[in-house]
């Protein structure tokens, strides 16, 4: 039966042939190029580009579902402005974003406390709606985590805004509330941490006073809980509610690899009028207050050094904190300080016995400018580049001499190599964060996949 069967078989290739060839050889070309049509079409038909299933099986293929997925998740700035233009430095296209903030009509309704609590009921509908990227965009970021500790106090939207735009599945997150907030805010915060099994509220939470120590203990905290989580990060950075990313994930893990476990964050010798934050003991009583008792030496006669709060450390850094004695040591000394977080981590970086340190000598000082962690506008350093200032005139608003940033500023903030700016504020220039926003996550999708 299967010799007939064969010989049946070959009959019909042999029939067929000979039919081929008595066609025009024209007519033999189109045919076959509309079965190698129907072949390709079929062949990628089977490839599923649905969102959410895509999702729910973790079957992600990004290179030919990219435009899919980009569909569905396109953070596309409002309006009628043109966001490549203004960050190509479109000075038109600038001001006439710039002119809109000045019409209240035109600005934008900030999302409250009460309104998250709402969203938050339903996880699934929200962080579609939100358009959260539930997947991992390479196999590199899948394999690298970073662990971020969020100190936050106001802004809801901003807080949430600023973690859609570094959340991956792969990271981990903790956010340290403030004590002061009110009531609904703890709620909506946790309301939205709670839709995410790698964001969670910090496990104890501080009563943060301006340039006190418990901005640090907010973060040590985050440190603490992140250490034990079972999330095998590599860097750990920490933000605050009016930061935001200049540097796409992918980027992220690239620039951090490229560290070679080093950490990155500001630290240089500091200028004399800041040693009396350091000299003296001060207290806290609503606010900081200096007194005239002066304090002893830091442990092993250390030397300061300034920075900021953002740092750009490993995770071995983050454990020498804790484990090690004269750290330890060095962070009780330092409780009564004014504004510790300015040069505590800027001095443990230059301490040889830290993980991924600088040595003392001032020829490894790294200015706010040089390092990685935060790109600020200062006040009082802006001006004309041609004259020698650091950067040009903030185009937003000024808060404690600090530029918030307007859209303006944009063109030369993403020429920079931070991985983060500070300040932003949706009601000072929303423009600047929406479009912030649509280049972060075009860049997310179309930038070549490692």
């Amino acid at each position: 039966m299967e010799l007939e069967e064969r010989l049946t078989l070959m009959r019909m290739h042999n029939s067929c042939r000979r039919k081929l060839r008595r066609l025009h050889p024209n007519y033999c070309l189109a045919c076959v190029c509309v079965l190698f049509f129907f072949a390709v079409v079929l062949k990628y038909a089977s490839l599923d580009c649905d969102l959410d299933d895509a999702i729910q099986t973790g079957d992600v293929n990004i290179p030919h579902c990219r435009d899919h997925y980009y569909m569905a998740l396109n953070l596309l700035a409002s309006g009628r402005k043109n966001c490549s233009k203004i960050i190509e430095g479109d000075w038109d296209e600038v001001r006439q974003t710039l002119i809109d903030n000045l019409d209240i009509k035109k600005r934008k309704v900030i999302t409250n406390y009460i309104d998250y609590l709402k969203l938050t009921k339903d996880c699934a509908t929200f962080k579609k709606n939100k358009k959260y990227v539930l997947f991992s965009l390479s196999n590199e970021e899948r394999h690298y985590p970073i662990a971020y500790s969020m100190v936050i106090h106001g802004d809801i939207e901003m807080f949430e805004r600023l973690l859609r735009s570094i959340y991956t599945p792969q990271n981990i997150y903790c956010v340290h509330i403030d004590v002061k907030s009110p009531d609904t805010y703890h709620q909506a915060v946790q309301a939205i941490a709670s839709c995410f099994d790698n964001v969670f509220v910090a496990s104890k939470l501080e009563s943060v006073v301006y340039a006190s120590w418990s901005r640090v203990q907010a973060d040590l905290n985050c440190m603490e809980d992140l250490l034990k989580s079972t999330v095998e990060w590599k860097y750990l950075i920490n933000t605050c509610g009016t930061d935001f990313p200049l540097k796409t994930n992918a980027e992220m893990v690239t620039t951090l690899k490229s560290l070679n476990g080093k950490n990155n964050l500001e630290s240089e010798t500091p200028p004399a009028h800041k040693k009396r934050r350091w000299e003296y003991h001060y207290e806290v009583k609503g606010h900081i207050i200096k007194t005239d008792v002066r304090k002893e030496p830091p442990p092993s006669n250390m030397p300061i050094f300034t920075g900021n709060a953002y740092i750009v450390v490993t995770r071995e850094f983050v454990k020498s904190v804790f484990e090690t004695a004269i750290a330890r040591e060095f962070l009780d000394w330092a409780k009564d300080t004014y504004s510790p977080d300015e040069f505590l981590w800027a001095t443990l970086h230059r301490a040889s016995w830290m993980p991924g340190s600088l040595p003392k000598n001032r020829k490894y000082d790294t200015s706010d400018m040089i390092a990685l962690a935060r790109l600020v506008k200062w006040g009082s350093l802006e001006g004309d580049t041609n004259q020698g200032a650091p950067y040009s005139a903030c185009t937003g608003k000024h808060r404690r001499d600090v530029c918030v940033y307007g859209t303006g500023d944009l063109h030369w903030m993403l020429q920079q190599h931070h991985l983060f700016a500070n300040k932003f504020d949706p009601k000072v220039d929303d423009h600047a964060i929406q479009c912030l926003e649509e280049h972060l996550r075009y860049k997310s999708l179309y930038e070549k996949i490692m």
